[in-house]
């Protein structure tokens, strides 16, 4: 039977996309244009209007054969080894065939690829999982060349395979998040002895360009969610501006100068676990505590939230702020209960006053009538997480995602090959010298 999808014009190779990904590559779009996620009536009764003749004919017109049984599309077997040239030859081959991320990568050759198969004992051929929107199944091998191309070291393994399980999880929504047009980026918390063995930056600049595991770490996972997943820029990745953090978003917690228990420890595993957490923010931001005491850096916190955002949250505490914190009593439970109950905005000021939905909302969070009425920005506590990371200074870090019911941070424990100890002595001292002034 004949049916339609609608949708905004500049949308259309999204749908035709999505459509080939669902296997029905046949699926008949109309393209109309009304303005992305228009609330003006008229608007969109004449965007629709003026396409409601394509939309009978779509309908109307008998299915062909090709759409009422589609064939599998004939895709290209590349060799093994797709290309041979200098490495300045490697990267444009590559660039040119929409296989990397912009900036310069290492050719995947059979000997680095092989090389970072050290890092796990799983075979090469095992599938960890299929990666969407294009369903890629990514295979050890495929996790390992696109951790070559990122730089990575064979040591960063166990964190990508468990970092590709982290996205497969449900509750990340990441088949929403990777592709929306809020941009959102993943964030990778990183905690347990993995974060010394490998020296992933806790302290002072961790989300700042110049440490290798830092940038490695993410730049693969973002690799494979563009050539394993298939999230392309522009045609399913739909950011409308795009997110920097998309290159590399990776932090490990400081969990020796914490006064708190670690982040995987809340979220159910062992503190001698490795472990790696995932969410999915789309704004980043750095305020100064309006105090030095408890009370100055929570009030700093809650009157500094977007109302916009307010889904998903990460309250990056540095050691000193965390430590002021502990010493009057409080628990990471009970800064994310504060910040919950108190980072509020008049009703006038928040989306949900103006859209009026309320789905998924509590009944005490309910659309105000009065626009003075005060209204809460995040909606319950268990949307927080606080991590203590940062080097020594004044400021906080907030990260502010999306929320659908549902979507919850994931943790996800790190599996070690059996000869981890000699494979980190290997690499341990690959890290920057600075000369000194």
């Amino acid at each position: 039977m004949p049916a339609v999808a609608l949708c905004n014009k500049d949308f259309a190779i999204d749908a035709r996309s999505a459509a080939s990904g669902k296997g029905m590559p046949g699926l008949r779009v109309v393209p109309e244009t009304v303005p992305c996620e228009c609330t003006v009536t008229e608007k969109i009764e004449a965007g629709v209007s003026a396409v409601m003749d394509d939309i009978v004919a779509a309908l109307t017109q008998p299915l062909t054969a090709e759409e009422k049984s589609p064939k599998p599309k004939e895709v290209e077997k590349l060799p093994r080894i797709v290309f041979k040239g200098n490495l300045e030859e490697v990267n444009r081959f590559f660039y040119k065939r929409g296989w990397s991320d912009g900036l310069p990568i290492i050719p995947p050759t059979e000997e680095t690829v092989k090389e970072m198969l050290t890092g796990t004992d799983l075979p090469a051929e095992h599938v960890v999982g299929k990666i969407i929107p294009r369903l890629g199944k990514a295979t050890v091998e495929k996790i390992a060349i696109n951790a070559v191309m990122a730089g990575a070291l064979p040591t960063y393994m166990p964190l990508l395979i468990a970092g590709v399980q982290a996205l497969m999880d449900p509750r990340t929504y990441f088949g929403i998040w990777e592709v929306s047009t809020g941009s959102f980026a993943p964030f990778w918390v990183i905690n347990g002895p993995i974060r010394n063995d490998l020296n992933i930056n806790s302290g002072s600049g961790a989300l700042s360009p110049g440490d290798i595991a830092n940038a490695a770490i993410g730049r693969a996972m973002g690799l494979m969610i563009k050539n394993i997943g298939g999230a392309r820029k522009g045609v399913e990745d739909m950011g409308v501006l795009g997110n920097p953090g998309k290159y590399t978003m990776v932090v490990a917690e400081n969990e020796e100068e914490s006064p708190w228990e670690p982040l995987h420890v809340e979220q159910g595993l062992s503190k001698d676990d490795s472990a790696v957490s995932l969410f999915f923010p789309s704004c980043y931001s750095q305020i100064w505590p309006y105090g030095s005491d408890d009370k100055g850096i929570l009030h700093g916190v809650i009157h500094n939230i977007i109302p916009g955002r307010r889904g998903l949250f990460c309250l990056m505490l540095p050691p000193a702020h965390a430590s002021i914190l502990s010493d009057e009593g409080w628990t990471k439970k009970e800064c994310a209960a504060f910040i919950s109950e108190y980072a509020r905005v008049p009703a006038y000021c928040h989306p949900e006053y103006y859209c009026g939905g309320t789905i998924g909302m509590p009944v005490k969070e309910r659309v105000r009538v009065n626009p003075m009425d005060s209204m809460s920005i995040l909606r319950s506590p268990d949307l927080i997480r606080v991590v203590v990371a940062g080097g020594p200074g004044n400021l906080i870090g907030l990260f502010t995602g999306a929320w659908n019911p549902g979507t919850d941070w994931v943790t996800k424990r790190v599996e070690l090959p059996a000869d981890w100890d000699k494979l980190v002595e290997r690499y341990r001292n690959i890290v920057p010298t600075y000369l000194r002034y």
